[in-house]
């Protein structure tokens, strides 16, 4: 998690506009804002952390010694370039517990809305280079009209692969990290916003290209679904055990390279079932089509799932305000003598 690599928050943008408080870093914080750096203070027992306008961490541990962080470090993990002069190890452990609470909380929140209006929502991961972009496009071209479909994307900087995906004509938002290396459930959040997803539609999320933090962090989605290509070795699996642990499903991808690299997929499978048992895994080629079948019918699965949960929730309400109306109507007829 964020705690470990340091990557840097308050410079989130949804499509291009800066997101103010888009991930409050420790619990019990106080923000302030003056149109200038955001300054983040976090008060605990005998002592606390604040932020300096200039992006520097720097904690005081009252009657006791100090620490700091080095500019950058994440609003969801600022501590992760701590020098530890002060810091007990269960207190950074009930802060690491304490972002990823606040980040469960708002994941159930997305949960909940996506589930309100029929929406299966798939969180793509996976390194970067794995050719995430290029099979999201083509997953959009091969699911036609099923049902609506639209994008959130995810990259520290440009809007490249949002405008790759709108050229499809499927509406998309681009969320930019910048030193941050991967979504959040608030970013999500802010970002549907901006989204028209239609009711009983998929929405596909690219996160941003990592294989460590994105598996620590809820965004409110049924699935995540771990992309991992040929060209990157069959050890990953072994090598990065939280994301595919995290994932429901592995897409081994680019297998018309197979010819040409050393990578074997059987081994890639179970080594990916030794860390989530029973996890399924297509094999499929983006630039040939091959496995999109199977990838495309597990997707109408869910989505089916997702339209069918809505609709029963829809009449059982029905039901409830049917009940509800019968008992008004009875109270509301006059005493016979």
């Amino acid at each position: 998690m964020c705690t470990t690599c340091g990557c840097g928050a308050n410079e989130v943008k949804v499509e291009g506009k800066t997101v103010d408080g888009s991930a409050t870093p420790h619990e019990n914080v106080d923000a302030t804002e003056d149109r200038g750096p955001v300054q983040y203070r976090e008060h605990q027992a005998g002592g606390h952390w604040h932020r300096h306008a200039d992006g520097t961490w720097h904690s005081h541990v009252h009657g006791g010694a100090s620490a700091h962080a080095e500019r950058g470090g994440h609003a969801a993990g600022a501590l992760a370039a701590v020098h530890d002069h002060g810091v007990a190890p269960a207190r950074r452990v009930q802060i690491e517990e304490d972002i990823l609470a606040r980040n469960d909380a708002s994941a159930a929140r997305n949960r909940r809305f996506l589930a309100d209006h029929g929406v299966f929502a798939l969180n793509l991961v996976s390194s970067p280079g794995s050719g995430k972009t290029t099979l999201l496009v083509r997953t959009i071209e091969q699911w036609a009209k099923r049902t609506p479909v639209a994008v959130i994307e995810g990259d520290q900087q440009t809007s490249r692969d949002a405008d790759r995906v709108r050229a499809t004509g499927a509406p998309a938002v681009q969320i930019n990290t910048g030193k941050g290396c991967h979504l959040d459930a608030e970013m999500v959040s802010h970002a549907l916003t901006h989204l028209d997803v239609a009711d009983d539609g998929v929405l596909f999320i690219e996160n941003v290209g990592n294989l460590v933090c994105p598996a620590a962090f809820d965004l409110g989605e049924a699935h995540k679904v771990v992309i991992l290509s040929v060209t990157e070795g069959e050890d990953k699996p072994l090598k990065y055990p939280d994301m595919f642990h995290a994932a429901d499903l592995l897409l081994v991808n680019k297998a018309d390279l197979l010819p040409y690299v050393e990578f074997d997929v059987g081994a890639a499978i179970d080594y990916a079932r030794r860390v989530r048992p029973g996890l399924q895994a297509i094999v499929l080629s983006t630039r040939t089509g091959a496995g999109f079948d199977e990838w495309i019918a597990w997707i109408e699965r869910g989505a089916a799932d997702a339209r069918a949960q809505r609709q029963a929730t829809i009449e059982a309400l029905r039901r409830r305000i049917a009940d509800l109306e019968s008992r008004l109507a009875r109270h509301a007829e006059p005493e016979r003598t």
